[in-house]
């Protein structure tokens, strides 16, 4: 399983440079060069930033988009969860059916442990944090 996939490093990376740009708007073009991420994969990797009110946008030639958040407010755990929907190692699954012995399971107990400790982590880390590294 990928914990971390294109969509959720770009955002992070794209969430990082518009930190930079204090509260002037950079173009997604400009992000996109910088960054090395493709233009069009931005673009559609942006949309739900903008949906979830982490960033803004403005039309026309003074336009763009600058951060609409503190990066010490945007959690990587709120990113990887606008991405892959919801965050389970453990779903314990066979065949498109739940396994029968999910409830006894020690292997499960133990993965859902580890979960919460990455989970934990995540909450901690921010954009902020990530700049600071």
């Amino acid at each position: 399983m990928k914990l971390i996939n294109k969509d959720t490093d770009y955002a992070v990376r794209a969430l990082m440079e518009l930190s930079s740009g204090g509260d002037s708007y950079l173009s997604v073009k400009s992000i996109s060069d910088k960054q090395n991420i493709p233009y069009q994969f931005l673009r559609r990797v942006i949309a739900p930033l903008i949906k979830k009110g982490i960033v803004k946008s403005k039309e026309g030639s003074e336009g763009g988009l600058k951060l609409a958040l503190n990066p010490a407010k945007i959690k990587v755990i709120d990113l990887i969860k606008i991405y892959h929907k919801e965050f389970k190692m453990s779903e314990c699954m066979f065949r498109g059916k739940p396994c029968c012995n999910r409830e006894g399971c020690a292997l499960r107990r133990e993965v859902i442990r580890i979960e919460r400790c990455v989970t934990a982590e995540f909450e901690k880390m921010t954009i902020k944090t990530l700049l600071q590294k």
